[in-house]
């Protein structure tokens, strides 16, 4: 056997990371299968934070640090919340939910299946021949983030903030606004 190839291991000689990546990512999918299968809306929530925090995890395994902790802030942090708040404030049923069954399942199957198909097709097509390398700060790491942000996307970020404050600002401003009564408009009118 040559030097060169002792010195990588094959596919058939995992390392821990590439095992554990594996099954990370079998929970993950698991989650995310029971996600969409369950009628009780709330378990679909609890099971949803568990295939985001999967991702998360693998993000950790691959080294990219910053953009598995934004997948925890944002997706886990902050979207599940808000669903969950939704769920809650609308008072969604919290057992089994007839209405959460729409009898499509064998077209919505085929559409998944194709899409993720054709995703795999595209990501293994798009970097068939692209190499990682190793040397210096990992590529996912927050330095090398935050230097590639910094240095490229400064002001598409400031004008993204501009903008988003202006909708809140607006929001705001649109929801206490008072109609021509003089009344708030959430107060019933006598």
């Amino acid at each position: 056997m040559s030097p060169l190839a002792a010195a990588h291991p094959g596919f058939l000689s995992p390392t821990g990371v590439e095992i554990a990546f594996v099954l990370v990512g079998l929970v993950t999918f698991g989650a995310a299968v029971i996600t969409v299968t369950t009628k009780q809306l709330v378990h679909a929530a609890l099971w949803l934070v568990v295939a985001l925090g999967g991702l998360a995890v693998e993000y950790l395994l691959l080294t990219a640090e910053f953009i598995a902790w934004v997948q925890v802030l944002i997706y886990v942090g902050s979207v599940v919340v808000l669903l969950l708040f939704g769920l809650m404030l609308t008072k969604a049923p919290i057992g089994r939910s007839p209405d959460a069954d729409s009898e499509n399942r064998r077209v919505a199957l085929a559409v998944a299946l194709t899409a993720a198909v054709a995703l795999v097709w595209v990501v293994v097509d798009a970097f068939r021949t692209t190499w990682i390398e190793l040397d210096g700060p990992a590529q996912g790491s927050t330095e090398v983030s935050g230097q590639f942000l910094f240095r490229h996307w400064v002001l598409p970020f400031e004008a993204l903030s501009v903008l988003l404050l202006a909708a809140l600002i607006g929001a705001i401003v649109l929801s206490r606004k008072s109609d021509a009564s003089g009344g708030p408009r959430g107060k019933e009118q006598r």
